[in-house]
Order: C-alpha cells, then structure tokens, then sequence
C-alpha cells in the first residue's frame, strides 16, 4: 500500500498555522511561557494566558490584543488542582476546548543534596511536577476525541548531571518521563506529546536566581553561564517559542513522544 500523501490542493495557513486552535501555556506571565503565548497568538491560536501573576498575566494579555490576537488572562496556581479546573473550564467556556496545552509553569533551585531541605524538595515538586500532573489531568480528558498537542517544558538537566541542582533535575527528569508516558498511552487518541529541553535561557528567572545565589557578582556570573554553552551566548525565550510553535503545529504533526535540546550545543558538542 503506497503511503498517504498530503491533498496538495489543501490550502497551508503558513501565516496562522495555528488559526482556529485553542491553546492554554502555563507560566505564561514571563519568561519562556509569555514568548510562547505572544508567538502562538501571533499564528492565529486563542490563547489562555495561565500565570499566578495577575499583573504579568493581564499586561501579556494586553500586548496579545494590542498586536490584534485573542487572549484571556488565566490567574492560577498551578499547585492548586482546583484553581487549574476552574481555569480551564473558564478557557473552555470563553474560548471552547482546548487543543493544545503548554507546561511552561517551573521553578529552579540551586543546591545539592545535603543543602536541599526536604521542604525546598516539596517546593519544586509542587510546582514542576504535581503543576504539569494537575494541567494533563485536565487536559486530556477534553482532547480524547479530538486530538492535540502536549508540550512540557523540561530542561537539560533532565538527560545530564549538573551541579548543585539535586532537586531541580529530579523534578525536570520527572517532567521528561511524564512526556513519554503521556504519549505512549495516548498516541491512539490523537494527542501527541513533546518536550522541549533548554539550557540556559535568558529569562527574569534566571536574573532572579543571579541576584539571590549570586549577589554582587551577577554580571560575572551571567558572562560565565553564558559560555557554558558552545555556541557563546545565553538564548532568547522567542527562539525557544518559535520551536514551540512547530511541535504544536500540524506541521509536526508526525512527531510524538520526543525530547529536543535546544541549548546551543550545550548537551551535544565537545568545547577543545
């Protein structure tokens, strides 16, 4: 049987690729989540916007409608099972079902085993792992039937050792297998779950994490971290949005269950 080829009388929306779709990103008040959110608006997508931020949330609304796009500010902590239903049953009512989920929400820590309190362990674990738990759990249930797309933000630290980030890498590991898991016994419902890892990205959080481990010595700190990777520089949250915005795509729409780096080379490429 010869494969099935694509209608090429079908029209591609390869300015709105995501015309027509709901998408719901976590964490979308800054960072990595607000690129994403504003880049997905962008291509067509009706975007709620889910921080615990009210005044980030409301203000990345506010740029999303001033560009022309549809948002709706979603302001919830995503520790909390029942603020993540009231959210999303808010999107659903505003904006109908949701078709594609994003779990950017996530904290890091710096420390090793013997300085991480078994209460800074339950703090990360609050948010990065029960955070993306308490958004699949609501969002699978109103894909099944329809399809879609899961993206879960993960980190390098998810496939490699680094130092001093004992808890941050447990709960980003967790968030790594979770992807596959999610698509292995969804893959027969249409919904494709992805990962993205990235290494050091140049966030608010990443500011915050250098001005509190760091005081006094954020802007050499900031120069060493961003040698860390071979390709020179820290990178940009809209390069990490622009990768989003193809796994979520129809354009990917033969790609479920994977992991991908984007880290300048960080993970891969040896440094003489």
């Amino acid at each position: 049987m010869m494969p099935e080829q694509r209608d090429s009388t079908r029209p591609m929306t390869h300015g709105k690729p995501l015309a027509g779709k709901v998408a719901i990103v976590t964490g979308g008040g800054s960072g990595i989540g607000r690129a994403i959110a504003i880049r997905f608006a962008e291509a067509g997508a009706r975007v709620g916007v889910l921080n615990r931020s009210e005044p980030k949330t409301t203000e990345v609304v506010r740029v999303i409608e001033a560009a022309g796009g549809v948002a709706l500010a979603l302001v919830c902590d995503v520790t909390r099972s029942d603020q993540v239903v009231g959210a999303f049953r808010v999107a659903q009512d505003r904006f109908g079902p949701v078709d594609i989920l994003v779990n950017s929400a996530g904290m890091t820590y710096v420390a090793n085993v013997e300085h991480t309190s078994e209460e800074d362990l339950d703090r990360l674990y609050a948010v990065n792992v029960k955070g993306v738990y308490y958004c699949l759990k609501a969002a699978i249930p109103v894909m099944k039937g329809r399809g879609g797309a899961i993206l879960n933000v993960a980190s390098v630290a998810s496939t490699i050792g680094l130092a001093d980030r004992f808890a941050y890498s447990a709960t980003k590991g967790a968030v790594l297998t979770m992807t596959y898991s999610i698509a292995r016994d969804y893959i027969h419902d249409n919904i494709r779950c992805n990962c993205i890892s990235p290494a050091r990205i140049h966030t608010p959080l990443i500011d915050e994490l250098l001005a509190k481990s760091y005081p006094g010595r954020e802007a050499e700190m900031f120069d060493a971290l961003s040698r860390t990777q071979p390709i020179g520089r820290m990178g940009r949250p809209e390069e990490v949005a622009e990768l989003a915005l193809f796994l979520c795509s129809d354009a990917a729409a033969f790609i479920t269950g994977s992991n991908y780096a984007i880290d300048g080379g960080f993970v891969s490429l040896k440094m003489p």
